[in-house]
């Protein structure tokens, strides 16, 4: 198959968050072989380091930045030095995230807090720095990761459902805050993506025999099919979408 280059990303300046590994390590490649200047965040340096070898190759070889987003300092400085290096950023993508199972009647107010700051509330502040910086410019498009769970009431993940469901109302109101500046966001919903991570946690060929009977589509998902989403929000084939969510689950309209 064959897939679409967008000339409008060439040379655009690119963050994005939990870029080490799975989905966002196929966002990091997708646009790095668009030509754009990507700059990725991460705690998980094995994978980050491995990623910056393989596409050391690439017109603009991403770089890699140590950053735990749980720490609100760390994101101000992360978006310093990337304005410092490439002088603008146009596009966020708002991918890291972890979705560890809980027992709801063991959830502690340490971890709710801990789980709505990977999850949630990093979202909002690497959105407020970014948007200083695409403010001068006049544009910019901010990409927030969701997901399909809470769509669907998935077990033992109520608090990341309750993030996930956070970010589709964060996206709305970001879309009608900064449209005025010129600032397209939107939401990119996967489904059920086949990560080495997921395929750990749940998968086995009698869950996955499940999931595929339903989806309308009756193929797995993989990481690329959710990064070909991000490159046409963040291109300007879609200046005209923003505060909206869209769905890369291949219909899927059933639980586990």
């Amino acid at each position: 198959m064959s897939y679409a280059i967008y000339p409008s990303l060439s040379g655009k300046t690119v963050v994005v968050t939990g870029g080490g590994s799975g989905i966002g390590a196929a966002i990091v490649e997708a646009f790095a072989q668009q030509g754009a200047r990507v700059f990725f965040a991460d705690v998980a340096e094995a994978d980050s380091v491995a990623l910056e070898r393989k596409l050391a190759g690439c017109a603009h070889p991403p770089r890699f930045y140590r950053c735990d987003l749980r720490d609100v300092a760390a994101i101000a400085r992360l978006f310093s030095e990337v304005e410092a290096h490439a002088g603008t950023i146009d596009v966020l993508v708002n991918n890291a995230a972890n979705d560890d199972r809980h027992e709801f009647a063991t959830v502690t107010a340490e971890y709710w807090d801990e789980r709505i700051a990977v999850n949630l509330r990093h979202q909002f502040f690497c959105a407020q720095h970014a948007a200083a910086v695409m403010k001068k410019a006049g544009n910019g498009a901010i990409l927030n990761l969701g997901s399909i769970s809470w769509h669907l009431a998935l077990p033992s993940l109520a608090i990341y459902m309750t993030a996930k469901a956070g970010i589709e109302g964060l996206t709305r109101g970001l879309a009608r805050d900064l449209g005025g500046f010129g600032i397209r966001v939107n939401a990119i919903i996967p489904g059920a993506v086949k990560t080495p991570r997921q395929m750990k946690l749940w998968q086995s060929p009698e869950s996955e025999a499940k999931l595929v009977a339903d989806q309308c589509l009756p193929q797995r998902i993989e990481p690329h099919h959710v990064a070909r989403m991000a490159l046409f929000l963040a291109s300007d084939d879609a200046e005209r979408c923003s505060g909206r969510e869209y769905f890369v689950d291949a219909g899927w309209y059933g639980g586990l």
